[in-house]
């Protein structure tokens, strides 16, 4: 019956971030075209102050083509970036979805407990870690967001997440330890995540076990 109940609220709380995600995209789809808008303005606003345009005569100088330099879209990545902070919400309730016997993990309703073990027992080599230890709130945030997009990018299976174990904050509650917890659980990347072992981090960190890469055609 317990196990019924957790899938229950897996379920629950997946559909509740399906919506969250999707208004996210709605959110970004609208910055965009508000941008477009007002491009649009500032054009037609040049010309009103510029007035008409005459074209200069033609003269013998050669005019040396220029490299063309690729075009980074670093609005578009803003505006993908916001959208991936907006949607680890600080408010999910990832209690219901943790598996606390002798340490904190927790896995998607999909994944055996036996993942959990092999976590555990180190059987995925890590292939690379983010140490969000002493950062603030929206840093530790982005910095997870952006290195969750790197390790899906480079196809990484394994990885580390260091949070610290909260001793410097006031009241020394562990504020970016809770909330990791919530971020990693929304992640669509994520399959499961086990407290470190002592030799790797302890309390203070996590063991995260991610999506494969997507594989590509042709």
């Amino acid at each position: 019956m317990s196990d019924f109940a957790d899938l229950k609220a897996a379920l629950k709380e997946a559909a509740r971030q399906a919506q969250a995600q999707a208004e996210a995209q709605a959110k970004a789809q609208a910055l965009q075209a508000a941008q477009a808008q007002q491009q649009a303005r500032e054009q037609a606003l040049f010309a009103e102050q510029v007035g008409p345009v005459k074209r200069l005569k033609a003269t013998d100088r050669v005019q040396h083509a220029l490299p063309r330099v690729k075009p980074e879209p670093l609005s578009q990545q803003a505006d993908v970036q916001a959208v991936l902070t907006e949607s680890l919400s600080d408010e999910f309730d990832v209690e219901t979805l943790l598996d606390t016997d002798d340490t904190l993990a927790f896995r998607r309703p999909e994944i055996g407990r036996d993942v959990l073990r092999k976590l555990r027992r180190g059987v995925w080599s890590l292939q690379g870690q983010v140490d969000l230890h002493g950062l603030r709130t929206e840093e530790a945030r982005e910095a997870l967001g952006i290195f969750m997009k790197e390790a899906q990018t480079r196809g990484w299976r394994c990885v580390r997440v260091v949070h610290g174990k909260g001793l410097g904050s006031p009241g020394r509650v562990p504020v970016i330890k809770d909330k990791v917890k919530r971020w990693l659980a929304q992640s669509d990347k994520v399959l499961a995540f086990v407290q470190a072992r002592g030799d790797e981090g302890g309390a203070g960190a996590l063991i995260v076990l991610l999506q494969p890469a997507p594989t590509r055609k042709g």
